[in-house]
């Protein structure tokens, strides 16, 4: 039987290393495996000043593994142009990430890109590092001639007030830093209890008695508080520095406990030491629960013997162990940082709290919408606020009008067939970044006046051909063909600020965007006429866009034709 059982156990153990070792192997196995699945490459090994260079690094992981990417600039010498969004691609039950970095360097030389740190888990990982060499770029002076540089030319304008924000900002944070000093990181004075809480043991007791002997219990003879209180400091005494449980214990489980701890060499205390607190402890039970009445002198005998028992407790106790020291400062580590960690929340929660305050402060007084709009940016708000508007005339004759950007000229191919028939000058604002579209379109006629000239019935006649509402009608028609649907139109008379008279034409439709949504927009088609010449304005906006609606009505009422009456003369 001894013999199966040593064999049992040989084999066992042959087993058991065997399984270790092959399990050791495929740790081994694994963790190389794992570190191949890393690699970085650099599309270029040769660059010109300034052009991007493109650092790719790859990462074959399993679907459960954490993977994060080297951030910030940790690609120096080169500078990091762009950190492109991680392309992950599933295989099975992994996934192949591939994170790009857009790199440069403005000065020419051979760069080594230093190795990167790619953490998978709680595991780090790092690239090669790679040369790359940049190379200036040489100019031609035969092919492309150098001109010299053309003089600084003096732009007036408006002084800016960036130092007044600077400063608001400035005296705003220093308020809120002096009052998070002042109410929360700011070591405030200690009251006398913090600082009775804060004595060791030994001496907040004698700090107890000598309050005790100030209490006046003894001259007015209440003996049960007194009996209460004395009693309570040596249970105190005895439950933080010798048994932890003395103060919700009877006298005679303390008592027993002492004797115990005395037995056990935990504390060397003579049994009179025990005897003198028993005979005190049941002194007082008597007095507090049977309404006994010890004589004056008895109370100040057992306060002195309380004194001196204290005394011998702490003689009797042995010092602290290193090991105890530790834990004592390691405890008092933990305390500092639960109100280090304390008064970061209560930082923060105050910051956000008066971050919302004031949110909610300047929301009343300016409107919740234009604070948000302000803070996160809205380019109607921009285009609203911008100081230097500009008044300009579009075309010849043109037509006067205040915009927030200078109006560019559209490009506006005419058929062969029309170009003798009419000129035509586009001029417009607007992109994907804004709400609104403006549009000015000054077309001019070709005479049909007769060599010897031609009477005033002629030219109301010539006048009248040109049918304003006509025009309208096509600028509606454009929009339909531009997929503007739902389109609710209104017309009436259009008098400018200088007097000229056209036709306004109005409503709502649903617009087409550039990305292929639909939005509900206004419009407004002015047009103006005069002999052989036709004015157009065209205002497109997104009918939610309260910015646009006070750029609209702002355009509208600068708009003059003052080139129309020089004509008519």
């Amino acid at each position: 039987m001894n013999h199966e059982t040593q064999n049992i156990d040989l084999n066992t153990k042959r087993n058991f290393r065997r399984n270790w070792l092959l399990f050791s192997v495929f740790v081994l196995l694994s963790l190389f495996s794992f570190a191949q699945k890393i690699t970085s490459s650099i599309d270029s090994t040769t660059i010109k000043i300034g052009q991007e260079l493109v650092y790719e690094i790859e990462v074959d992981v399993d679907t459960s593994s954490v993977v994060v990417f080297p951030e910030g600039q940790t690609f120096l010498p080169l500078e990091v142009l762009e950190s492109y969004q991680v392309d992950a691609t599933k295989l099975g039950d992994r996934f192949k990430l591939i994170k790009k970095y857009g790199l440069t360097q403005f000065d020419s030389g051979t760069y080594t890109i230093p190795r990167q740190k790619v953490l998978i888990g709680d595991y780090e990982f790092f690239t090669d590092s790679l040369k790359v060499e940049v190379n200036t770029i040489e100019v031609d002076t035969t092919q492309q001639p150098l001109y010299s540089i053309k003089p600084i030319i003096e732009v007036d304008k408006s002084p800016s007030k960036w130092w007044l924000y600077l400063l608001i900002i400035i005296f705003t944070l220093a308020v809120i830093a002096f009052l998070l000093y002042w109410f929360i990181w700011r070591e405030k004075p200690l009251t006398e209890e913090e600082k009775v809480a804060l004595l060791p043991p030994y001496e907040r007791a004698k700090l107890a008695l000598a309050q005790l002997d100030e209490s006046g219990y003894l001259k007015s003879e209440k003996l049960k508080e007194y009996y209460s209180e004395l009693t309570g400091i040596i249970r105190k005494y005895l439950d933080e520095k010798v048994y932890d449980h003395a103060l919700e214990s009877t006298t005679e489980e303390l008592i027993t406990r002492l004797h115990l701890l005395k037995d056990g060499n935990q504390i060397d205390l003579s049994k009179e030491d025990i005897e003198k607190i028993n005979t005190i402890l049941r002194r007082a039970d008597l007095v507090k629960f049977a309404k006994s009445k010890p004589d004056i002198e008895l109370a100040k005998l057992d306060r002195d013997t309380i004194d001196m028992e204290i005394d011998h407790v702490k003689e009797a106790l042995p010092e602290p162990t290193e090991e105890e020291l530790l834990a004592d400062l390691k405890y008092q580590e933990e305390l500092e940082e639960k109100k280090r960690k304390r008064k970061i929340t209560i930082t923060v929660a105050a910051s956000v709290l008066i971050l919302v305050a004031t949110y909610i402060g300047f929301g009343m007084h300016y409107g919740f919408n234009y604070i948000k709009d302000t803070i996160f940016g809205n380019s109607s708000l921009e285009l609203l606020e911008e100081k230097d508007w500009v008044t300009s005339e579009y075309g010849a004759p043109g037509v006067i009008i205040t915009t927030p950007k200078v109006l560019e000229r559209k490009p506006n191919e005419l058929p062969e067939n029309l170009k003798k028939q009419m000129q035509v000058a586009a001029f417009g604002f607007g992109d994907k970044n804004t709400n609104f579209d403006i549009l000015v379109i000054s077309t001019k006629m070709a005479s049909t006046e007769p060599p010897g000239g031609h009477d005033q019935e002629n030219a109301e006649q010539e006048k009248n051909e040109i049918d304003l509402i006509n025009v309208a009608e096509g600028q509606l028609k454009s929009f339909e063909e531009r997929g503007v649907t739902n389109i609710i139109t209104r017309s009436e008379q259009f008098i400018t600020p200088n007097g000229q008279e056209g036709l306004k034409t109005y409503g709502t439709g649903d617009f087409v965007t550039e990305n292929g949504d639909n939005v509900k927009g206004q419009y407004v088609i002015l047009g103006f006429t005069t002999q052989n010449l036709l004015q157009q304005v065209v205002l497109v906006w997104e009918e939610d866009d309260v910015y646009a609606d006070q750029i609209m009505e702002r355009i509208l009422n600068s708009i003059e034709l003052i080139k129309l009456e020089d004509d008519e003369e």
